[in-house]
């Protein structure tokens, strides 16, 4: 439910949740981790209410450039240190890899219609960006499938699962830059568009029987694909990924529960606050943060097993983390034109990279966020691989 200034901590809630459950599946791998929260059908779905919201309000030049300002510049930066590093560790000397060096597909960091290329030794870092693509693609797309959603209605949620058959079916192949962008708009439109029905009210209309019925009829049809694929990780099948996120989003976004009791817990209200400001900047570097673990442990000589060993490994990347925010995160300030800040507003000041203007960016947040509507960082952000 909306909170004082606009918020709505439950979306703020599930965002948290899911860039979390992003980082804990990347650190251990758990297969069963996507099924129980799919944490990228819900952060699909969270943008495309916030992006629709926008939509409403401005023209779609507007709201997509807005959105690009906000994606654009924490990209940038990582590229800033990513591509020189790749390039020093001899990238461009790699043969067979998945990205060979070209100056021409270093453009994709500048504007990644396509997915930013990089070293096989650098997989865990230019691996994930692929969310960034699909979520640039998926604004762009934004006002011709609010378009339809409002011509057609729920008929729209249809088109992705129908395009993913045809996919599946034809084995068609596809240019390699075009090809996942189409299988990703396949596996995650639905939850794409439901995010627009959450935000005009339409799916909290629809009937209780009906949603909680055709929720588990999807649910189970993707554990069929599971079994028949063989692979009970929603990421191997993407069949199985749409069915079961637009199943658990339909539920879940329906569903509106009062967030009083958040409010009440105040440590854990500004780590939803912080994970929601810092959300860009978590997803770019996480996986960087979690490989870079290992060498830590080694060099402090740790190396436990069991539970003991996985809790350091937990703990060492959160310290990772929370260290790439501190480092990184006031890209994301600058993307949004707040004075930036080495830690985000939770209600009391906190430090800052530039004080002066802190009064004023405090006044102005709320009538900036209510005018920019989403960014990634409220409703996309990663935003999460699943590799």
């Amino acid at each position: 439910m909306p909170a004082a200034g606009g918020r709505n901590r439950y979306l703020d809630l599930l965002r948290a949740a899911a860039i979390v459950r992003v980082v804990v599946y990347h650190l251990y791998g758990w297969t069963w981790l996507p099924m129980l929260l799919p944490a990228m059908g819900i952060m699909f779905a969270l943008a495309g209410s916030l992006t629709a919201a926008s939509l409403e309000r401005r023209g779609s030049i507007k709201v997509i450039r807005s959105r690009l300002r906000r994606l654009l510049p924490p990209l940038w930066l990582l590229g800033l240190i990513a591509v020189p590093l790749m390039i020093a560790g001899g990238w461009p000397s790699e043969s067979g890899g998945e990205h060979p060096f070209t100056v021409p597909s270093l453009l994709f960091w500048i504007l990644p219609v396509g997915d930013p290329p990089g070293s096989d030794a650098a997989a865990d870092v230019w691996v994930p960006l692929w969310y960034i693509r699909a979520y640039l693609w998926f604004v762009l797309l934004s006002p011709l499938l609010l378009l339809l959603w409002r011509r057609v209605g729920w008929a729209s949620a249809g088109l992705p699962f129908l395009l993913l058959a045809a996919l599946g079916l034809s084995g068609v192949s596809l240019p390699a830059v075009v090809d996942a962008t189409v299988w990703d708009f396949a596996t995650f439109g639905a939850c794409w568009i439901a995010g627009f029905a959450h935000h005009d009210g339409r799916l909290a209309r629809v009937p209780p029987w009906i949603a909680y019925t055709l929720a588990p009829t999807l649910a189970l049809a993707a554990l069929w694909r599971a079994r028949d694929a063989g692979s009970w990780d929603l990421n191997d099948v993407p069949e199985t990924q749409a069915l079961w996120s637009f199943a658990f989003v339909l539920v879940i976004l329906r569903w509106q529960p009062s967030m009083d009791w958040l409010t009440q817990r105040v440590h854990l209200d500004r780590a939803v606050t912080v994970t929601n400001a810092r959300a860009v900047t978590i997803y770019l570097w996480h996986n960087a943060a979690i490989a870079a673990i290992w060498p830590v442990l080694a060099f402090l000589r740790i190396d436990l097993g069991g539970l003991p060993g996985a809790a350091v490994e937990l703990l060492a990347t959160l310290v990772l983390v929370l260290a790439t925010m501190l480092a990184f995160g006031w890209a994301e300030d600058l993307a949004a034109r707040r004075p930036p800040r080495l830690w985000p507003a939770t209600g009391a000041s906190g430090p800052t990279v530039a004080a002066a203007g802190a009064v004023r960016d405090r006044e102005g947040r709320g009538q900036r966020e209510r005018h920019d509507g989403e960014s990634l960082q409220r409703g996309g952000g990663p935003p999460g691989p699943e590799p």
